[in-house]
Parts: C-alpha cells; structure tokens; sequence
C-alpha cells in the first residue's frame, strides 16, 4: 500500500468498521471511529488505541482527517459523509482499503442481487476441491481487511460484494469479475434501479475477466441456468442452477478443471437461510429462505418447489413494488401468512391480484398458523419478499427464529 493517512475517521462500527479501524490502527494511523448508536460495540479498539465516538455525527470529527474509511451499512448522504465530500477528503469503503492491503492474492468478486452468498461459498468449495488455498470474505464472513490482515501470499480469496460496498471503490480490481443479475433491491437506499445497477456494475472497473449473465448486453464469459455443468448440482431451485453455472464459469476462468468444479457441485450443500430444509414432520416440510429479503429472491424461491406450498410473506420495507410478484404467484402456493411492516403493501398486491391471504401478525402467530393447516407433502416456506429489520435485527436472526420454532413444533 503506497499511501496512508497521518489521520483517519472510520464511518460505521459493525463487523467491517472494526476490521477497518484495527488494520489502519495497527499501521500507526491515528484512528477516530464513529457511530451514529449509543449502542454499538467498541469491542477492542480502545485497547489498540482507536478512539471510539458513539451516537457523534459531528462535522469536528473530520478535524485534521485525511481518509474516511466508510462502512456498507453507512448510506451516502450520511451528515458526515456529506461533509467530507465537501471537504475534498477521499472516501473510501473498507473493501478498498482491504484490497489496497493485500500482499497481491489472486481476488474473485461476486455481486448480483441474489445468489451472492450461495455463489462465493460454491466458489470457495471448488477451489478447494481443485486443491486450492482460498480465503472467502467480504459481504459473507470476514471483512476483507481482516482477510488482508492475516493472509498469506498466494490463497486466493473469494469476495461477495454488495452494491454498499461498491459505491467507494477507486483502485480495487478484482481478477475475475462475477456479476449474477440485477433486479429491484435497495431502492431505499440508492433511490432509482439506474444508480442500483451503476453502483453493481462497479465490480467491472479494472476488472480483469468478467463473468455475466447470458441476455443483459455485457461484455464478458457469459452463462445462464440451461448451461451444460460439468455436474447437476445439489442444491434445489433453477435460481441455484443459474448460480452453479456463474461459478463454473468463474473457476474455469481461474484455470480449475471440470474434474474439481463436478466434486463440488455435487457436495456442496448451500448455506444457512437460503432453501434450507429445518425439518420434516408429520410429511411436512418446513423450509428457511429467510435471505430472500425482496421479491425477485422469493420469487426463485417459490419457483424451486412443485409441492403445495404455505408461503410466509413480510418484513421492512425497502421501497420495492409487490404488484408484479403477487400477480405472477403460481397456482401451488394455497396459502399465504402475512408478517410485520410490509402487511399491508403485501395484502394490497394480493389483493388486486385476487390472492387471499391472512394477517399473521409474527412469525410466531404465521408459523403456528401455517403448521395447524398443513397436510403431508405440503411445504411450509419461509421466503419472506422483505427485508427484516421491524421484527429483528437481520435476516439470519429471522431464519434462526423460525428454525427454533421449527424444531418446537411437536
């Protein structure tokens, strides 16, 4: 790394702000971190001389500052933000000061609004089975800073990037470039699908070999969910086909050979709260989706089952229109538990697309619900079209909850 700040403010204190903060810290920068909640954690930093300002938004926080470092969950036109822009301060997101960190490994990007997670660790598996040292961070666990902190030349690393992540990236460059789809998401954050897309479209910037999706007019190794794979892979759903395909073309693009990327598609289990099969009882199936946090994810949802399904439907809203996807809910979906914030944009969508539904309230109440009517060979689906911040702090606690009342049916 060519350049580092006598002094740098940290934006944001969730799991990348720390990473962020301990790395420049450790490197002798004189480090200010700052966050809006009187409740985030500090954890370590104070003990590696990191002063911590909670519930501070003040423009004197940027006194003497060279670099902002800001974190993804911090929107653009924060006070702070705002204010440094003003100032002519470089702002960065911490996976530009990861990158800038590491001592050159081989670097993968996946973006896209659905399938990230499932894509990087389907990634991360083949590389594995070719033999490969490989580290996965970004959006999916470890901050890339703390990878870059740690890491030893030569492991490659596999980076889920989301479009919060991208809006601040200025030298990062990823060797292959992996961009799955776009489709509405966010818009309460980045305000129009146009500027979504621009800041997605980001991972593209000095990227070099891209990996895109068959139909959008980009240029690159292009798939799509009917390519011929080495392997069928394991995991459910066209959705996840159309992710398997997008992986095999990035190890391809990275020189691993079929023989590798066949071993993981056919173990490769998936992760937590996308499809997740919690259980079955009584010849019911109860399914966690929790991650489809808007409606084109629930969409591939539903789409991978022909059961019957009872569908659990709700959360925060993020801005997005449900017309589309409540009319184009297929005939199997028999019932429809509405949850939390989004109820009634939910059961207005329904509504006009001559759906019934009930207002369940909670998770609780819609699961109980759900259960007391279901008959074997039925599927209790969890894929709830919605992000999950009214009822939790984040979807995986959303798919965690209904997982505990899953294995409390009896």
């Amino acid at each position: 790394m060519e350049w580092l700040p006598e002094r740098a403010l940290v934006l944001g204190l969730a799991r990348s702000g720390h990473a962020a903060a301990l790395a420049l810290a450790r490197r002798g920068v004189e480090v200010v971190a700052a966050d809006r909640s009187l409740v985030a954690t500090a954890g370590r930093l104070a003990d590696e001389g990191v002063e911590v300002r909670l519930g501070s938004e003040e423009e004197s926080l940027l006194e003497g500052v060279q670099l902002v470092v800001k974190s993804p969950g911090v929107p653009a036109a924060s006070p702070l933000a705002a204010a440094a822009r003003a100032r002519g301060i470089p702002i960065w997101s911490e996976v530009e000061l990861g990158y800038r960190l590491l001592p050159g490994n081989p670097l993968i990007g996946v973006t896209g609004t659905n399938g990230k997670t499932t894509t990087t660790e389907l990634l991360g598996a083949v590389l594995r089975a070719a033999g490969r040292r490989v580290e996965v961070a970004g959006n999916v666990g470890r901050a890339l800073t703390g990878v870059a902190e740690q890491i030893e030349p030569g492991v490659s690393v596999v980076c889920e990037l989301s479009s919060f992540q991208l809006e601040d990236v200025h030298e990062f460059a990823c060797d292959i470039a992996v961009l799955l789809n776009v489709e509405p998401d966010h818009l309460d954050r980045h305000g129009t699908l146009a500027a979504y897309r621009d800041a997605k479209l980001r991972i593209f910037e000095r990227a070099r070999a891209r990996i895109v999706p068959r139909g959008m007019g980009l240029d690159g190794i292009e798939f799509a969910a009917d390519d011929p794979l080495p392997a069928e892979p394991l995991i459910p759903g066209l959705h996840n086909r159309e992710n398997a395909a997008a992986a095999t073309a990035a190890a391809r693009a990275a020189g691993v050979g079929d023989e590798a990327i066949a071993e993981a598609l056919r173990t490769f289990a998936g992760v937590p709260h996308r499809l997740e099969l919690v259980r079955e009882l009584r010849g019911v199936r109860y399914v966690n989706d929790s991650k489809a946090t808007n409606a084109a994810a629930a969409r591939r949802g539903v789409a991978a089952y022909d059961a019957p399904l009872l569908l659990i439907l709700g959360g925060s809203l993020k801005g997005e229109d449900f017309a589309s996807f409540a009319r184009e809910l297929p005939a199997n979906v028999r019932s429809i538990h509405l949850i939390g914030e989004a109820t009634d944009e939910l059961a207005t969508a329904l509504d006009e697309a001559g759906r019934s539904y009930s207002r369940d309230g909670d998770l609780e109440r819609a699961l109980a619900h759900a259960s007391a009517t279901a008959e074997a060979g039925d599927i209790v689906l969890l894929s709830p079209a919605a992000a999950s911040f009214d009822q939790f702090d984040n979807f995986e606690q959303r798919g965690d909850a209904f997982r505990r009342l899953v294995e409390e049916l009896v």
